[in-house]
């Protein structure tokens, strides 16, 4: 397979597989298994483009339809994008493999397979993309995608929790397409790397504050970062389980990532470039409240769902942290704690799924008895509740430890302090989850056991967490690269 195809696969094998499984939706038995090989296929597929990708530090853009590179459609895998391919395959086929018990025939004839692989392949796109407004056009998107799988039921729940949902990516779609073409107005270019290297050499001013305050706010609201946090809580609950933990995986990491692109390589922040000093401030401000304050919501929790829903955001509270840093090796921790949020958040939405079938209830005061009932499945969810509450040697440990480390590192002691307080918060959250979930016994009701698929499920993205946790290096070397990589942005291979 040529570099071209290799480099596109990941963006039209999901979306093909997506038409392909609208037209033949009555026949659900195939869709599913379409849906298991087509993300199989995908996973592998990515694998050899980010080994492919690491080999030459990026491919080189590609431009379709013979346009001029700043104008036309242009992909190119460099780092963080082509790791965060690698684990769209993971987390979609994980879902693909749990949607076998979660997903029923009424579902998938009203859709299910092809709105989850039209949302694979916008996610993969805003991850390939080298360009500034195809960036904004794979977020709608994956927009129209999700908000065909929140409402799939088409309960009175669900379009209330689309609506919010939508409304406040409405707002967001605004302010970042006024920011782009503000960028576009000052560089004459929607190139990421052209326009990266004419802002790089020019002074700030009010135009380009305006584009960062604009790309800023839409990217916060895309990736729910306080204070624009709640309508994901308020909407994420009331999606099919299997697609929901694609949601939490993917969908909050795709407006971080976006946000990395935006500050990190466009603006230069992780460098000292155009408005470094500005936004800093900024920035730990956001990512302090973000932490702290999706901790304390999740603490008020006893729906499984909301509980999860305060932790994914409060997640990206760590990764804004490592942002706000503005230095290489907080860029680089951001990367870090990104991949492990992906994998651990991804799993503990399954995992809920899981006691909610046992159990019968989301409610945390209506469920126990899954250690004794269920001990492999406990064992497995001790995975990414651990990892979640960074207790070593699992991934979220080495995550924490790097953000908390570069804070004090870059004199922002304040924010490590913040992280470290909001660590805490995350530890009395997992203890008294895994006490009401697993230790305590069941009270009226009997518990179910746990279907194998789920397990399978969840053993694909435990033993990836384990991985991380017991071989950090590779994954620090893989982060250390994206930063470098942000930092080098160009419009050529770096």
């Amino acid at each position: 397979m040529t570099d071209a195809w290799l480099l596109i696969a990941p963006v039209m094998l999901p979306l093909c597989g997506a038409v392909a499984a609208l037209l033949f939706r009555r026949f659900t038995t195939g869709t599913a298994v379409g849906n298991i090989v087509v993300t199989g296929t995908l996973l592998a597929l990515s694998v050899l483009l980010f080994m492919r990708a690491s080999e030459t530090r990026s491919l080189a853009t590609i431009v379709f339809g013979n346009w001029p590179v700043g104008v036309g459609i242009s992909f190119r895998a460099a780092l963080p994008g082509a790791a965060l391919v690698v684990l769209t395959g993971l987390i979609a086929f994980a879902a693909a493999i749990y949607s076998l018990i979660d997903v029923g025939g009424r579902r998938r004839r009203a859709g299910y397979d092809a709105l989850t692989l039209a949302l694979i392949g916008a996610v993969n796109g805003a991850f390939l993309t080298h360009d500034l407004f195809n960036l904004y056009v794979w977020f709608e998107l994956a927009l129209i995608a999700a908000l065909g799988l929140l409402t799939i039921d088409r309960r009175p729940a669900q379009i209330d929790g689309a609506i919010r949902y939508a409304a406040f990516a409405m707002l967001a779609a605004t302010f970042i397409l006024l920011g782009v073409g503000i960028i576009y107005g000052v560089t004459g270019t929607l190139d990421i790397g052209a326009a990266s290297s004419a802002l790089a050499h020019r002074p700030p001013t009010f135009a380009t504050a305006v584009a960062a305050a604009l790309l800023l706010g839409g990217f916060a609201l895309k990736a729910g970062l306080f204070p624009f946090h709640l309508w994901l809580p308020a909407s994420y609950h009331t999606g099919p389980t299997t697609a929901v933990a694609v949601f939490a995986g993917l969908l909050t990491k795709m407006g971080f990532y976006a946000l990395l692109i935006v500050m990190a390589g466009l603006f230069g922040i992780g460098t000292g470039g155009i408005g470094a000093a500005q936004l800093m401030p900024l920035l730990g401000w956001i990512a302090a409240g973000t932490m702290i304050v999706c901790v304390a919501g999740a603490l008020a929790q006893t729906d499984m769902r909301r509980i999860f829903s305060y932790h994914i955001v409060a997640q990206v509270g760590y990764m804004m942290a490592g942002l706000a840093l503005a230095t290489p090796e907080g860029i680089a921790a951001a990367v870090f704690y990104m991949i492990h949020s992906i994998i651990v958040q991804a799993n503990l939405f399954l995992g809920a799924g899981l006691i909610r079938r046992a159990s019968g209830s989301w409610d945390l005061t209506r469920t126990g008895g899954m250690a004794r009932a269920n001990p492999l499945f406990t064992g497995l969810l001790a995975v990414p509740l651990l990892s979640l509450a960074g207790i070593p040697p699992l991934s979220g440990f080495w995550a924490k430890f790097i953000v908390i480390r570069e804070s004090f590192d870059a004199d922002m002691v304040w924010l490590g302090v913040a992280a470290i307080i909001a660590g805490f918060m995350t530890i009395v959250s997992v203890s008294t989850f895994w006490s009401d979930a697993c230790w305590k016994e069941a009270r009226g009701h009997s518990v179910r056991r746990v279907p194998v698929a789920g397990l399978l499920a969840m053993a694909l993205l435990s033993t990836a967490t384990l991985l991380i946790g017991l071989m950090p290096q590779w994954l620090w070397l893989v982060a250390r690269r994206s930063a470098q990589a942000l930092s080098t942005l160009s419009g050529g291979p770096s």
